[in-house]
């Protein structure tokens, strides 16, 4: 501690002496000396011993977390974990997950994964894993606690909306590997396509699916189905939806540096060739997802039917710290064309409809929105 203390009066000293005081920064000086003097307290008063190195490892990640549910640090053994290639030597569930409240919050389970086949969903709060607490856990410790080996169990203890008894998902780990892009025709005129994530070559993957059920005569409208799909890379975000318009914003950026605000423009004419289109979302489509939807239904280009997007409309980078950890930090914030923010509000869809029982699957029997979204094409 006494060390701790020398650090930051030399600290201090040095920022004296190279720029003027003002009263902001004397309070700012205030709370770091109260924040040391807590320090000690704990180190000395707290019935338990108390490692202090994760105490500041907690701090940090607290501070980060007050500012919004998706900045967050990362220690350095978390950020080699990150940047690791598992080669199948770990599973995963196949779930987006983020923070809300000190909560782990599902973002979006994904398709034909380990996570959608037991039945989680978006807006699941996962309180429990196996016999730890999820709650005071930053998202990174949550994270690392439902890894592990392939072919290995996992419990967790979930809270839904709507339901009064938790939920008790048991669950074993796979390698999860995503096809982002599936696609069929649908009642012998609709080309339906599902995109479950923005990976590197989803716009190349949707290009060539649309492509080849454009040569299908019959096919006179297309469904874009974005549901549960968690977002991905900006840059496909962008590429996708200039396939369907022939002109006009489709996404800004705003940052603190007004230097580094930026907007983007389709290029390239409709390749439907302007058939109707019709875009499904719900709760689970998030970042990118509701780019392209919030895009298309401001240039009136497509109807969006389903339910609310997830609302997470901010930009983030990975900076690495010195001590080889990083930290996850929110840059900037996504606008539409509308000029509106996609932050904490989401896309309202044109036309809302529920997903209806437990045992709603997308694209199946129970998928009353697809059911819906057929009809609405025929009719």
């Amino acid at each position: 501690m006494r060390r701790f203390k020398v650090y930051l009066i030399i600290l201090f000293s040095i920022f004296f002496f190279v720029s003027p005081i003002n009263s902001t920064e004397v309070d700012i000086y205030k709370k770091i000396d109260l924040f040391g003097e807590v320090l000690e307290k704990i180190n000395k008063e707290y019935v338990d011993e108390v490692n202090q190195s994760e105490s500041m490892d907690s701090a940090i990640n607290g501070l980060l977390q007050s500012l919004d549910p998706y900045s967050a640090y990362m220690s350095p053994k978390i950020f080699e974990q990150m940047q690791t290639e598992t080669s199948g030597e770990f599973g995963g569930l196949g779930i987006e997950v983020g923070m809300e409240a000190g909560v782990v919050k599902v973002i979006s389970p994904i398709d034909d994964t380990p996570a959608s086949k037991a039945g989680l969903k978006a807006g699941d709060y996962i309180v429990k894993i196996n016999n730890t607490q999820v709650q005071g856990k930053s998202l990174s410790e949550a994270v690392d606690l439902m890894r592990g080996p392939v072919g290995s169990g996992i419990e967790l203890t979930v809270r839904r909306i709507g339901e009064k008894k938790a939920l008790v998902f048991n669950i074993v780990r796979e390698v999860i590997q995503v096809q982002s892009v599936k696609s069929e025709v649908l009642e012998d005129d609709i080309g339906y396509i599902r995109l479950t994530s923005f990976n590197d070559n989803s716009s190349d993957q949707i290009e060539k699916q649309i492509k080849k059920l454009n040569k299908n005569k019959n096919i006179n409208s297309y469904i874009l189905d974005l549901r549960n799909n968690p977002g991905g890379l900006l840059s496909q975000a962008i590429k996708i939806s200039d396939f369907f318009l022939d002109n006009g914003e489709i996404v800004s950026t705003k940052s603190r540096k007004k230097s580094e605000n930026r907007k983007w423009f389709a290029k390239g004419g409709d390749i439907t060739g302007g058939k109707t289109l019709l875009v499904l979302i719900n709760y689970g489509s998030a970042s990118a997802s509701e780019i392209v939807a919030g895009a298309l239904k401001d240039h009136k280009r497509a109807i969006l039917l389903g339910e609310n997007s997830y609302g997470k409309g901010s930009v983030q980078s990975i900076i690495p710290l010195k001590n080889r950890g990083a930290i996850r930090l929110t840059v900037a914030k996504y606008y539409l064309p509308s000029g509106k923010s996609i932050s904490e509000v989401g896309v309202r869809p044109d036309i809302e409809i529920s997903e209806e029982g437990d045992d709603f699957r997308i694209n199946s029997d129970t998928d009353n929105q697809l059911s819906y979204a057929i009809k609405l094409l025929n009719g």
